[in-house]
């Protein structure tokens, strides 16, 4: 998405707390993005959202969500079409 990000986490064994994760994630992609584009900072948000996802069915609702946000925006006739999708690794519940 043009404005945004959506990505799924699971924290490992002594994994930072979410707002850490989230402002290291957001410096680093920063730093990274303005040296690419020359796009000018601040380029996110102070603030973030997270979802505590809590059964499998929750997990997929949300997947489904995301894959479809492009068709919502009207950048792509369906989740597939969309260029930028793509997992890291398979997150298993």
């Amino acid at each position: 998405m043009p404005d945004h990000v959506h990505f799924f986490a699971r924290p490992q064994h002594e994994a930072k707390p979410v707002a850490a994760f989230m402002r290291d994630w957001k410096k680093w992609t920063a730093r990274q993005i303005i040296a690419a584009t020359g796009t000018v900072s601040p380029l996110w948000q102070p603030e973030f959202f997270d979802h505590v996802l809590r059964a499998p069915r929750s997990y997929s609702e949300k997947w489904d969500y995301v894959r479809a946000n492009p068709v919502r925006a009207g950048l792509a006739a369906t989740p597939e079409a969309w260029p930028h999708a793509g997992e890291g690794a398979d997150l298993m519940w």
